[in-house]
């Protein structure tokens, strides 16, 4: 059974930094790509960064996160990190990971491509 386990997350203040982590148990990793998505109290699941497989590794940033934020993988240790700085309390969200077959159809930024999910971590940041 694939598990994809997100740690990390915390309470930070306006202007840290985090990096969260996940790790998946899936064999073939490195053929799958990975995001992150964050869902606030009230609002819908909305996309952060992905990751794509071992066909190019792109990577994908939702704009709001773009340049303060980074995606990257180790396939050796079936982890995906998001290194997310200069976190503003709108950042305020728990954390998903997700994993997709990169088959060359995936859509990165919609949640439903998205096979495996893990539980979510917190992450909160204060003003």
């Amino acid at each position: 059974q694939v598990q994809l386990v997100e740690s990390g997350g915390g309470l930070v203040h306006t202007g840290d930094s985090l990096r969260l982590s996940c790790v998946a148990s899936i064999r073939t990793f490195s053929n799958y790509a990975m995001g992150w998505f964050r869902q606030a109290p009230g609002k819908e699941r909305e996309f952060v960064a992905a990751i794509s497989g071992s066909g190019g590794y792109n990577t994908y940033y939702e704009d709001s996160v773009k340049g303060r934020s980074t995606i990257s993988r180790d396939n050796a240790a079936n982890t995906v990190y998001l290194q997310m700085n200069s976190l503003k309390p709108e950042d305020t969200a728990v954390y998903y990971c997700a994993a997709a077959p990169d088959n060359g159809s995936y859509y990165p930024y919609l949640a439903i491509d998205y096979t495996y999910w893990g539980q979510g971590t917190q992450v909160t940041v204060s003003s």
